[in-house]
């Protein structure tokens, strides 16, 4: 009982920095303080995340061999958990194609790029920068199709793609990048996990509560499927303990708040996906040390 106790207030003590900076974005919204969620956005999504992809993919000691398996294995957890989401919704009788991406895709970016990297230090962050890169990608082409019912080529230029291409074809070729490069990359990079949880802060505090009782069974949805997912294909694949908890760790994530700015954006059931994101965040916080430690995290 006292190790169960110990292990709590450990990762209670791992995630307070995470907390600290959500909460400032938080409070700043509800104190509706001067806030520039457009520039924010695009810098981090255009800039600090891709050079942090980049810096990563191009310094991490796994070699390019392991950096493609833990691309495949991403792809195969989410093509199960989508798997997973799609049959429970339908045996729901809620509509699949609305509500999918939102139960369908974790919060890899907000919550899983701070949580893995505390949980498995260095060796866990290119794991959760391979992954949140696939994860952004889907997120963006096959999550907008579904919304929307168009095509979303623009997605294929996403910085996030792009610069995860770039460190790959850097490390096939054996071209080495400048120094400077590498520090502003670093430089930059280190900006996004603060700016991600600031706005990750902001926007919850602002999202409206109507649709919490269909977003409730879609929090349960989101991480029930994805804890399912990540355990079934790390041990279909046979993955080693690190590499394998910090891909399982990003499986078991909350809903994106991306997700729902996306429903509210193309569908009418941008209530229902605002419910699912808050629940999911409360209860993911709350169950997280259990997570951490199905997932072995060293804490």
């Amino acid at each position: 009982m006292g190790s169960v106790i110990q292990f709590y207030l450990t990762t209670a003590l791992m995630m307070a920095p995470l907390m600290a900076c959500a909460l400032v974005g938080a409070v700043w919204a509800k104190r509706d303080l001067p806030y520039s969620g457009p520039f924010l956005t695009i810098l981090v999504t255009s800039v600090t995340t891709p050079a942090l992809v980049f810096h990563t993919l191009v310094t991490t000691e796994l070699d390019t061999r392991a950096l493609a398996d833990i691309f495949g294995a991403s792809v195969l957890a989410l093509l199960i958990c989508g798997g997973l989401c799609a049959v429970a919704l339908k045996l729901w009788g809620k509509p699949v194609k609305t509500l999918l991406p939102t139960a369908w895709f974790p919060n890899a970016g907000n919550i899983g790029l701070p949580i893995s990297q505390l949980a498995f230090g260095d060796e866990g962050l290119p794991v959760a920068v391979a992954f949140f890169a696939v994860s952004s990608f889907f997120q963006h082409t096959a999550g907008v199709r579904l919304l929307s019912g168009g095509s979303n080529m623009a997605a294929l230029r996403n910085p996030v793609l792009i610069a995860c291409v770039l460190a790959v074809l850097v490390r096939v070729v054996g071209v080495p990048v400048p120094q400077p490069v590498l520090e502003s990359a670093q430089l930059l990079g280190t900006l996004t996990v603060p700016l991600m949880l600031l706005s990750l802060g902001h926007a919850l505090a602002l999202i409206p509560s109507s649709g919490l009782k269909v977003g409730s069974g879609l929090a349960a949805l989101r991480l029930v499927a994805g804890v399912l997912a990540g355990m079934l294909t790390v041990w279909l694949l046979d993955m080693s303990p690190t590499v394998g908890g910090a891909l399982a760790l990003q499986m078991s994530m909350p809903c994106a708040v991306v997700s729902y700015m996306y429903a509210r954006r193309f569908t009418d059931s941008g209530d229902t996906s605002a419910g699912a994101v808050l629940v999911s965040t409360a209860v993911f916080l709350l169950v997280a040390p259990l997570l951490l430690w199905l997932a072995g995290a060293g804490l």
